[in-house]
């Protein structure tokens, strides 16, 4: 054992321990004798410790036995047969020496710690890290393990892998590991073999214009030679299904087609091979955005109400789509075709909250416009309240303070049966508490929850305490069976002892009802008290049937609730249409007040209008038409990047007839669509990317010179969204003029798009960027490399990396050569410089209680005396510091008189011989030296004096 400094130079700080001495006798001059040289002793050590503590010192350890990392990889292309883990309980178990130690560090994407490094035993060991196995990082497991490693080059790493790697260099880092003089010992692991066919590329032009024909080109690698079939999709619509024979190694395949829609298409390709046991690869995508003039999508809530909208676009020549709510797209990417997308009399309860999730994020992300156009289903009536479209839109759902509505009274009564557990507890929740935001608080709320009896979670009150109710709505459980009847019945009974206008009731289950009881004269009784009631049937185990005949029987409406995600919507509608206020049916014309643009056609005097649904316009928005309530007709704004109108009365001629007939009707519709546009064509920005392990590399380039120079100051902007609506803003790097790069983490394949504006400056400080460019485009991000069918070069690697680092190549079949190398002596520095400085603290603290605690000389000796002298009485032991302070004095001045009397009595009385009797006491007691209390005692009678 030695000890080993790692900073000498700081030693030289002890040649002025003798002036820091000198200057320390001077500085304490009021201490004097042993106290003086104690605390000059204690600082001394003090700052000894201190130097040496800077001075980095260790303890030097030689050690005699083993350390071992051993790095194992967990990636899919390894089996994972449990293997690995016997093979290292082995090895270790043909240690030795009980003091060899070995650690184990597991690694797929990331590297991880299963075992630190000791001399435990590996019995029973198994590996538990979590990690992604989608990618291998050999790299990255060598790097962890160097870390675990104790200083010299007695250690060493055994590497168990297949040597695929697809993220980091395994042989960079076997260089740096060479260069600290650590060997690195390889056991190749065998991949799987599998009968596996993988697509590798699908490949046809990024950009395409209209009736443009192009070529898709399939790639795909097999490891056998056998038939398959090949299916190729543009958007979801089957190109071409085939059957093609497939060679061992590389294929390629191709296909003509035309590019027909303009707007953004995805392409994916799939292989079907009998026998293939990983189906990870067998599927890739491809990406390309078709060149074309405006496409419009027109989504009519009931088939065939869009003649008008779609003669109006036909006459401006402006291509369009019309479907119905249910054929709307499940792809992201095909909303982003569109350049406006059209909303006629559609109800929030016909889509699907992910669907206007997407048609909102169009709208914000990707410039596409919104037009929602108005009647019986629509804005409130159609439970838009608090909806993704209600944000992209100008106008709020609710009436916000313009009328009065009649007061409600709303009773929620909610199944809680354990079939309501999970996704539809929570969006009956999130339904009932929609619910609660749209009412006012003069507005009476009950929520009556059953499973086979009901229980009030909130009894029928008003709504003055929203937050409070919603807190208890969200703590409704699920559990228990179905009862129905009783639960109606109990809504019923106190409904009907509440004081309101309207009276609605709105039942909700997804089970069947456990009685028979007659719901007739039940429904009979709530018509006499004027209170309706509408059910919603979640799924098709509901009793559809009874559901539906409840609503009829008590005058409401019934909803098929198919797809979960609607039932917020549900509530929403159902609360304004009780209300009966939304709907205004009274003529009147509109009042221009706004859209000088406009003014062409909206300023030479406008027809009669016979009704509307009532809106309320958003502070931001422009309302171009308004009612005399007033309420907005014609309103409009700019919503991200995207821009979005509202007509508040109907395009059928229901409400319209006068406006429908009006000349300056379609110029009006096409202006409104036209208006919704994106604001920029396709700026000259290219968008290229390469995947490297887990990250893509984008680079985009800006061919517009006139942005382009060294006078502006240039900002690329891009957001990037993947087919599940998550969005990621990319920050962007300029590396030359008008070039740009980031890189994008990878998780997973498919489809992204990304959206590009290029904002520049005038170059003056603090000016504002404007957008002088945007460009919408995509890119696919195939599946992991980790599932490639490779070439078999890993073990090549692995070799390399044997011969690189002077380490040797082992096999499974002997684990006990793991620990059979000759080690040489290491030694173990231990730092212990913390240990210095507690001491140093410690010195510290006895210097100062040695510099500021005096005490008098013999008070101890004194005390332990009378101690052992007389045993102290209770009375003594309870007395108290004061007490004794006051005992201490009165025996100073006992004293301090004894002493004045014997100094006066020769001058007041003749001496005479001391008598026999005398002659003991003088010489008993004898003159003792006044003590500290007896000279303070002696000062105060002198100051008296």
């Amino acid at each position: 054992m030695g000890i080993l400094v790692d900073h000498w130079p700081v030693m030289g700080l002890l040649l002025l321990l003798p002036i820091y001495i000198g200057w320390l006798w001077i500085s304490l001059r009021r201490l004097q004798g042993a106290r003086k040289k104690l605390a000059i002793s204690l600082r001394t050590s003090v700052l000894l410790l201190l130097v040496l503590a800077l001075a980095g010192p260790q303890l030097t350890t030689e050690l005699h036995h083993k350390t071992i990392v051993f790095a194992v990889d967990r990636s899919d292309s390894v089996k994972q047969d449990g293997n690995e883990a016997a093979w290292l309980q082995a090895a270790a178990k043909a240690r030795a020496s009980e003091k060899d130690e070995a650690g184990v560090v597991s690694m797929a994407l990331q590297a991880s710690i299963e075992k630190p490094v000791d001399s435990r035993p590996l019995d029973g060991f198994q590996m538990t890290a979590k990690s992604n196995p989608q990618f291998s990082n050999v790299a990255s497991g060598l790097q962890l393990a160097a870390g675990l490693l104790p200083g010299g080059n007695a250690g060493r790493i055994i590497l168990m892998s297949d040597g695929e790697e697809n993220v980091g260099e395994l042989l960079s880092q076997g260089k740096l590991l060479r260069d600290r003089g650590i060997r690195v010992d390889v056991v190749p692991l065998a991949g799987k073999d599998r009968r596996d066919a993988a697509i590798e590329a699908v490949r046809l032009p990024e950009k395409l214009y209209q009736a443009e024909a192009y070529t898709v080109e399939v790639v795909i690698r097999s490891t056998a030679s056998a038939p398959a079939q090949l299916r190729v999709f543009e958007d979801n619509r089957e190109m071409t299904a085939q059957s093609v024979q497939l060679n061992k190694g590389e294929n390629r395949f191709a296909f003509q087609s035309l590019a027909k829609e303009p707007g953004f298409h995805r392409y994916r390709a799939e292989i079907y091979l009998e026998g293939d046991e990983q189906s990870a690869n067998n599927t890739h995508y491809g990406f390309s955005s078709v060149q074309g003039p405006p496409k419009v999508l027109i989504v009519e809530g009931t088939a065939g109400i869009s003649k008008n909208v779609e003669g109006a676009l036909q006459s401006a020549l402006i291509p369009y789509e019309t479907i119905v709510p249910e054929l709307l797209s499940n792809d992201f990417a095909a909303y982003a075709g569109y350049q406006s997308i059209i909303l006629n009399n559609v109800a929030a309860t016909q889509i699907p909250q992910i669907k206007m999730e997407m048609i909102e994020q169009a709208v914000r992300d990707y410039s596409v416009g919104l037009v929602m156009l108005g009647g019986d289903n629509s804005y409130g009536l159609g439970g838009y309240f608090k909806t993704p479209i209600e944000r992209a839109l100008p106008v709020y759902m609710d009436l916000r303070g313009k009328r009065e509505i009649p007061s409600l009274g709303i009773v929620l009564v909610m199944d809680k049966s354990g079939s309501m557990s999970g996704d539809k507890m929570k969006l009956a929740q999130e339904a009932a508490s929609r619910t609660v935001d749209l009412l006012r608080d003069k507005d009476t709320l009950g929520v009556l929850g059953f499973d086979g009896v009901p229980h009030w979670f909130v009894e029928p009150q008003k709504l003055t305490d929203k937050a409070s109710i919603i807190q208890k709505i969200n703590a409704i459980p699920a559990d228990g069976g179905t009862e129905i009847y009783t639960a109606v019945e109990e809504a019923y009974a106190k409904l009907s002892q509440i004081d309101a206008q309207r009276k609605h009731i709105i039942l909700l289950t997804d089970g069947q009802s456990s009685t028979t009881q007659s719901y007739e004269a039940l429904t009979e009784q709530m018509q006499k008290e004027q209170i309706t009631m509408s059910t919603v049937a979640i799924g098709t185990d509901a009793d559809q049937a009874l559901l539906s005949h409840l609503a009829e029987l008590a005058k409401g409406r019934y909803y098929a609730a198919v797809d979960q995600t609607t039932i917020p919507a549900i509530f929403s509608r159902e609360a304004v249409l009780i209300s009966r206020t939304y709907v205004v049916n009274q003529p009147f014309v509109p009042a221009v007040t706004g859209g000088s643009d406009w003014s062409s056609f909206l300023g030479q005097g406008l027809p009669v209008l016979n009704g509307y649904i009532a809106t309320t316009s958003k502070e931001a928005a422009e309302v171009i038409l308004a009612s005399s309530e007033p309420d907005p007709i014609l309103a409009r704004w700019q919503y991200g990047s995207g821009r979005s109108v509202a007509w508040t009365s109907d395009a059928t001629g229901a409400w319209s007839a006068n406006w429908v007939t009006w000349p300056g009707f379609t110029h009006m519709l096409t202006s409104m669509i036209k208006w919704t546009f994106p604001q920029f064509e396709a700026s000259p920005i290219e968008l290229r990317t390469q995947l490297k392990g887990n990250e893509l590399l984008l680079q985009a380039t800006s061919g517009n010179q006139e942005w382009s120079d060294s006078a502006t100051q240039e900002e690329l902007r891009v957001n990037v969204t993947d087919e599940s609506l998550n969005k990621q803003e990319v920050a962007f790097t300029s590396t030359a003029p008008g070039s740009y790069s980031a890189q994008l983490p990878v998780d997973k394949s498919g489809v992204y798009l990304s959206k590009i504006e290029l904002l520049a400056s005038n170059g003056e400080a603090n000016a504002e960027k404007r957008v002088v460019g945007s460009s919408t485009t995509g890119f696919v991000i195939p599946y992991s490399p980790e599932y490639r069918i490779t070439d078999g070069q890993g073990l090549v690697k692995l070799q390399q990396l044997a011969e690189l680092t002077g380490g040797r190549m082992l096999s499974l079949e002997h684990p006990e050569m793991a620990f059979a190398y000759a080690a040489a002596p290491q030694k173990r520095l231990t730092p212990i410089r913390a240990y210095l400085l507690m001491a140093a603290l410690a010195l510290l603290l006895l210097d100062i209680a040695a510099r500021r605690l005096s005490l008098p000389p013999g008070l101890w000796v004194r005390a332990f005396s009378r101690r052992a002298a007389a045993p102290a009485s209770p009375l003594t032991q309870a007395q108290t510091p004061m007490a004794r302070l006051r005992e201490r004095k009165q025996l100073a001045e006992h004293k301090l008189q004894r002493n004045e009397a014997a100094a006066v009595k020769p001058r007041l009385i003749p001496e005479e011989p001391p008598t026999q009797a005398a002659a003991p006491v003088a010489a008993a007691e004898p003159a003792a030296p006044p003590d500290g209390m007896s000279r303070l005692l002696e000062a105060k009678r002198r100051g008296r004096k």
